[in-house]
C-alpha cells in the first residue's frame, strides 16, 4: 500500500482523536505490508474440533438437563420445559436480538469513529463473528478480542492504536458488569431492593466489583508518556535490559490510554456508550422473560436476576467453550442460594442459555465467512494501489 494512501486513512482516524494522536506520535513506524499479511484467526471448524465440540456440548447439556435435575431431585425439570408460556419465550428471543444490536453500536461507537472504511455491514460481521468466536475457544471471550483485533489491522487501523480502542471496548462493557455488581449487591444486602441478601452473593461480589472498578480508574492516571520516560531511564542500561523495559512499559501505557479513551467517551456523552448497557440489559431481559415463561410464585425480583446472572457470567473464565457448564451451573447455583426454587432455576437458565448461546452463533458463523471475503476485497484494492 502506497505512503499516500496510509497517511489519508490515518488522518480519518486520528481526527479529533488526542488519545490516538499520542498513540501515533509515541510508536514506531509499522510495516502496513506486514499487517497485510496477518494471518486471519482460525475459527478451528476441522472434522475433529466440530466432532470434539459437539461431544462437549451433547455431554454438557445432557447432564444440566437430565443428571442434574435427578442429583437435585428436581423430577419434574424436563417436565416444566414442555409447558413454557410461548408468549414470554418469544419476547425472551426478541431482547436477545437487541442485545446483540446494542453490541454493534458500542462496537462503532469505540471503533469506527472518524474511519469511514468500516460501515455497518461490515461492523456487524466484526461483531457476529467475534461472538462466534467467543463460543468456539475457550477463555473469557478471547477468541472473540482476537478475531476483532485482526479485523481491525486489515482494514488498516494501527496496532497500537487497535490496542488502545480495544481496551476502551472491554473498559466500557465490563464497567457495566462491575457496577451492577457494586450496586445491586450493595442494594440487596441494605434491603434498598427487595430480595434475598446472603452475604457471599451480595457484600463479596460487590468488593469484587469495586476493586475492579477502583483498579481500572487508577491506570488513568499512569502519564501518557509512560513508556518514553520509561525507555528513557533504561537507555543507559544495558540494550537487552533497555528492550525489555520498552517492552513492558507497552501494558500499563496500552491499558491507562484505553481507560482514558473510555473515559472521554462517557464525559461527552457519546449515545452509543450505552450500548453496553442494552448488551447486558437485555440479556438480562432474556433470562427475566425465561422465569416468567416457567414460572409462578417462585419467581426471583429483577435485582436478585441481576445479580445470580452477573455471578453466573463469571464461569465465563472457565476455559470452556462459550462458557458451557461453568455459566450455567453457577447460575444455578446463585439462583437456588438465593432461595429460587431448584426446579425453576434449572428450566430457566437452561432455556435462557438456549437463547443467549445458540441464537447468534449460526448468524456469527455465516458473518465470519462474510468477513473473510470482506477482507479479501480489502486486500485486492490494496494490491491495486501497490
Amino acid at each position: 500500500m502506497t505512503d499516500d494512501v496510509v497517511d489519508r486513512r490515518r488522518v480519518n482516524v486520528l481526527r479529533d482523536d488526542p488519545e490516538a494522536q499520542a498513540l501515533e506520535a509515541s510508536q514506531s513506524t509499522e510495516s502496513e505490508i506486514e499487517a497485510g499479511d496477518e494471518e486471519m484467526p482460525k475459527m478451528g471448524l476441522t472434522r475433529r474440533r466440530v466432532l470434539l465440540f459437539g461431544l462437549f456440548v451433547a455431554s454438557a447439556l445432557a447432564f444440566l438437563y437430565f443428571v442434574l435435575p435427578k442429583l437435585a431431585g428436581l423430577q419434574d425439570t424436563w417436565d416444566r420445559v414442555k409447558t413454557g408460556a410461548p408468549g414470554w419465550l418469544v419476547i425472551a428471543g426478541l431482547l436477545e436480538v437487541v442485545s446483540f444490536g446494542g453490541y454493534v453500536v458500542l462496537f462503532r461507537t469505540v471503533f469506527v469513529r472518524g474511519y469511514d472504511r468500516i460501515g455497518w455491514s461490515v461492523s456487524y460481521q466484526i461483531t457476529m463473528a467475534s461472538l462466534a468466536a467467543t463460543r468456539l475457544f475457550a477463555s473469557a471471550g478471547a477468541g472473540g478480542v482476537v478475531l476483532t483485533a485482526w479485523a481491525l489491522r486489515r482494514s488498516g487501523m494501527g496496532r497500537r492504536l487497535v490496542a488502545c480502542r480495544m481496551i476502551a471496548f472491554l473498559v466500557l462493557l465490563y464497567g457495566v458488569f462491575m457496577a451492577c455488581l457494586v450496586i445491586f449487591g450493595v442494594g440487596l444486602r441494605t434491603h434498598l431492593f427487595g430480595g434475598s441478601a446472603p452475604f457471599g452473593l451480595t457484600v463479596i461480589p460487590a468488593i469484587f466489583g469495586a476493586s475492579v472498578i477502583v483498579i481500572a480508574l487508577a491506570m488513568a492516571f499512569v502519564p501518557a508518556d509512560f513508556e518514553r520516560r520509561l525507555g528513557r531511564w533504561a537507555s543507559g542500561s544495558h540494550k537487552r535490559v533497555a528492550r525489555v523495559a520498552r517492552a513492558v512499559a507497552t501494558v500499563p501505557a496500552s491499558f491507562a490510554s484505553g481507560v482514558r479513551t473510555a473515559i472521554k467517551l462517557v464525559r461527552e456523552r457519546h449515545w452509543g456508550v450505552v450500548g453496553a448497557v442494552v448488551w447486558w440489559g437485555f440479556d438480562i431481559g432474556t433470562l427475566w422473560a425465561s422465569f416468567h415463561a416457567f414460572g409462578g410464585s417462585g419467581i426471583p425480583t429483577f435485582p436478585v436476576i441481576v445479580l445470580g446472572y452477573f455471578i453466573g457470567q463469571l464461569g465465563n473464565l472457565l476455559p470452556l467453550p462459550g462458557g458451557i457448564g461453568g455459566v450455567d451451573g453457577g447460575m444455578i447455583g446463585a439462583f437456588i442460594a438465593f432461595g429460587v426454587p431448584g426446579g425453576l432455576a434449572v428450566v430457566a437458565v437452561l432455556v435462557y442459555r438456549g437463547f443467549s448461546f445458540w441464537l447468534p452463533t449460526i448468524p456469527g458463523i455465516v458473518a465470519y465467512l462474510q468477513l473473510r471475503r470482506t477482507v479479501a476485497r480489502w486486500k485486492a484494492d490494496q494490491s491495486l494501489v501497490l
